[in-house]
């Protein structure tokens, strides 16, 4: 699985889908105050950066890949 839920952090790795996107919700729903690393992402469906964005989850670790990091990490909150 591409994420890791720890506490109140979930870490994502390699390439993040649409499938994916169910239990991060639920996991956002169940934490009061979660964050994102996204170091070693390297690609996020829309629906992964919709869910983030959405709950304005701040960003722990920003992304290593250049496009995640240019386009992608600039829409979330910086932790």
């Amino acid at each position: 699985m591409p994420m890791t839920f720890v506490e109140s952090t979930v870490r994502m790795e390699g390439a993040c889908g649409v499938e994916d996107a169910p239990a991060l919700g639920e996991w956002l729903e169940a934490v009061a105050r979660p964050t994102a690393d996204l170091k070693d992402s390297t690609h996020l469906h829309t629906a992964i950066v919709q869910a983030l964005a959405e709950a304005a989850v701040p960003v722990s670790v920003a992304p290593a890949d250049p496009f995640l990091a240019r386009w992608v990490a600039p829409l979330l909150p910086v932790a």
